[in-house]
């Protein structure tokens, strides 16, 4: 097989949706390249990569795992990517950081559609990927019905390498296309070579043809050879096939089972002389040559024992132990497989390594000696935005700070997961990429923390506003020895437009309230419309004072505040208030097979359809847009995803305030109320 070695330790990105056995295929590739002297498994807990509780006890990748080998000499690292679609944030980050990116999936037409994020990250990122149809010992479709359906996926070519061998209903091995060789898999070692079986002769020249026609798209010469019908030498099919895939042009497809090991020590081979090396691969990144050492963090780690890790990847130079990185001292160099570290003295030039204690260094930072990023280096990828979120809060109070704290770790570790105070509803958000995302977080808090929580459905920041205007008096008098309390006001009362907020004003003439008094009766307003008549805060009002007595003995700013307190809680019940709730502008982006599912699903949460138009830049997507009550989309990403294999998302924003009525207003109301009793 042809293609230059690149020097520097190579990394690839194991990557696809949940369930697609990429945790399996890491095991096997370690496995067979003899990493680890037996293969664990995903199903008795026993992989070397899954090593978090929160990974065990759900049997999925909760984060990112590295495994490091050699195969034939070179170095490599391995990235398992967690599968579900709630914790993409951590697959991205690693993408930024490989050469390649081996895209695992099962050969089910059906679940195409879910690579289609993953390919248009890839894609707009010029990252070379290629494709392993896993679990081909259960395939049930032709090879060819799978592949158009991950075709309609991708913007890339897919480019079949290989084709099955069947007996019966099993997949026995497989057919090379490039050079011509059958092989016969044998579990737990390299596959037998065999004849290629007579009945699999002219489907094996006809997908052949694809392929070579395939690549002659991107080489003049190529392609004069097959209009000439001069069979093209086998080196020369192999040299385009890896020029290809390292500028991002077509997308090789490779087929096997990672559980029984098929098709793997292909894949590596594959990879070795295909793969680009660090060097082409930082210069993909805007890296030159030469210059000081640059490393860039891809994972940030809260270890129990080691502290604070900055997982990186080195694009130039060395970084020693000892060094200095953006004026912070690298406290240690470790290398990680699985939970595993190895202490090293220094990384070099493709390594993926762990820098000890680096201080407020975050994902995404260059750490280079200066603390400069070179000139024209790639932008970090920006974090995805949260769909979903509920309230935390410590069960012991005595954890409040602490839980801050844990929080700020998680969110270093993961900046996708995010965190708030609302100050409109007294809560504390955490808000991620879906309902599994943030239970993780709440397994990590307990466990990695020692931080017992307690979650809720978030609030909704109801308001509440009048429609009628009223003319109010009210008197606040207290008389219990010495000087009493006294302060009598009268007030207009009148709606304002939406959006217009508060205002104040007063017409008291000839000093019937002294001028000192009146800022206490708009303080005393003020607080009263915090709670309103529904027990909401009160937007889109004006109060005025337009009359009122003062005693000139009793009389202070306090008295003044309480009387105009009591008008309004007298006033306001007789403007007919009503609520006002929050409405959100939604954007929601979704395969155009399922366009019409969605529009059924945000009408049966009160969504007002606008329209939808083509997703601009995603072939065979649309972007729904919608009017949203805001009480209506706490959990809309859980029934997105499950409209649609879990590929939609949205973006909202808020957009205006619209009156609640009726029953639902009631409802409402009621359960505030009940709330607040329940809290005093």
């Amino acid at each position: 097989m042809a293609g230059a070695l690149s020097n520097g330790t190579r990394c690839a990105a194991l990557v696809g949706p949940y369930q697609s056995g990429k945790t399996t295929l890491l095991e096997s590739l370690l496995y067979a390249t003899g990493a680890t002297p037996r293969k664990g498994s995903v199903k008795d807990g026993s992989s070397v990569e899954d090593s978090s509780p929160e990974a065990r006890s759900g049997q999925r990748s909760t984060e990112i795992s590295i495994g490091q080998t050699e195969f034939l000499g070179d170095d490599w690292v391995f990235v398992d990517c967690p599968g579900s679609v709630e914790l993409a944030q951590e697959s991205y980050n690693a993408y930024m950081a490989a050469d390649v990116a081996v895209v695992v999936c099962e050969p089910v037409a059906e679940r195409a559609v879910s690579l289609a994020p993953i390919f248009r990250f890839l894609q707009s990122r010029n990252i070379p990927h290629l494709l392993y149809i896993n679990k081909m010992d259960t395939a049930t479709q032709p090879v060819q019905a799978v592949l158009d359906a991950l075709q309609a996926t991708s913007d890339r070519p897919l480019v079949l390498r290989q084709v099955p061998i069947e007996e019966g209903e099993h997949n026995t091995g497989y057919v090379d296309l490039v050079s011509e060789r059958a092989y016969q898999y044998k579990p737990g070692q390299p596959s037998d070579l065999i004849s290629i079986p007579d009945t699999l002769e002219d489907d094996e020249q006809l997908a052949r043809q694809v392929l070579l026609e395939a690549i002659a798209d991107f080489d003049d010469n190529l392609l004069e050879k097959l209009l000439e019908d001069v069979v093209p030498a086998t080196d020369e099919v192999y040299k385009q096939l890896s020029k290809d895939l390292r500028e991002g042009l077509i997308v090789p497809v490779f087929l096997g089972a990672a559980e029984q090991e098929h098709g793997v020590r292909r894949l590596l081979k594959a990879l070795r002389h295909e793969t680009p090396g660090p060097d082409e691969s930082a210069k993909r990144l805007g890296i030159e040559p030469t210059g000081e050492a640059v490393a860039q963090v891809f994972k940030t780690l809260h270890a129990a024992q080691a502290g604070k890790l900055s997982i990186s990847r080195v694009w130039r130079g060395e970084v020693a132990e000892g060094d200095s990185l953006d004026g912070k001292r690298v406290g240690s160099v470790l290398k990680l497989t699985g939970s595993q570290q190895k202490k090293e003295s220094k990384a070099a030039l493709g390594d993926v390594v762990a820098f000890g204690r680096m201080g407020d260094v975050v994902t995404g930072d260059v750490l280079t000696p200066s603390g400069k990023v070179p000139d024209g280096m790639a932008v970090w990828s920006a974090p995805l935005t949260p769909v979903y979120s509920f309230t935390v809060e410590a069960q012991n109070r005595a954890d409040e700070v602490k839980l801050t704290g844990a929080l700020q770790r998680l969110h270093e570790e993961d900046p996708s997961l995010t965190y708030r105070q609302d100050m409109e509803v007294h809560q504390l958000l955490l808000k991620g990429q879906g309902e599994i995302h943030l239970k993780i977080a709440i397994e990590k808090l307990q466990s990695k923390f020692g931080v017992a929580t307690r979650t809720e459905k978030p609030k909704v920041p109801y308001r509440e506003t009048i429609k009628k205007s009223t003319s109010q008096h009210a008197r606040f008098k207290r008389q219990t020895g010495g000087h009493g309390m006294f302060g009598d006001v009268h007030v207009d009362i009148k709606p304002l437009p939406r959006g217009a907020g508060f205002a104040f004003s007063d017409t008291v003439v000839g000093g019937n309230i002294p001028k000192q008094f009146i800022p206490a009766v708009e303080t005393g307003a003020r607080e009263f419309l915090e709670e309103g008549a529904l027990g909401f805060p009160v937007v889109d009002v004006s109060v005025t004072l337009t009359d009122g007595q003062f005693h000139a003995v009793d009389s202070n700013e306090m008295s003044f505040k309480l009387a105009a307190r009591e008008a309004m809680k007298e006033g306001l019940p007789k403007c007919t208030p009503v609520l006002p709730e929050p409405i959100l502008k939604v954007d929601v982006d979704v395969p155009s097979d399922f366009t019409n599912k969605v529009h059924g699903l945000v009408s049966g949460r009160r969504g007002q359809i606008l329209g939808f138009d083509a997703k601009e830049g995603w072939s065979g997507w649309d972007t729904v847009s919608v009017l949203m009550p805001q009480a209506e989309i706490h959990d809309l990403i859980i029934e997105l995803r499950t409209a649609t294999q879990g590929v939609a998302t949205y973006r909202a924003d808020f957009d205006h305030l619209q009156e609640l009525s009726g029953r639902d207003a009631d409802q409402v109301v009621q359960a505030h109320r009940t709330d607040m009793a329940e809290a005093s």
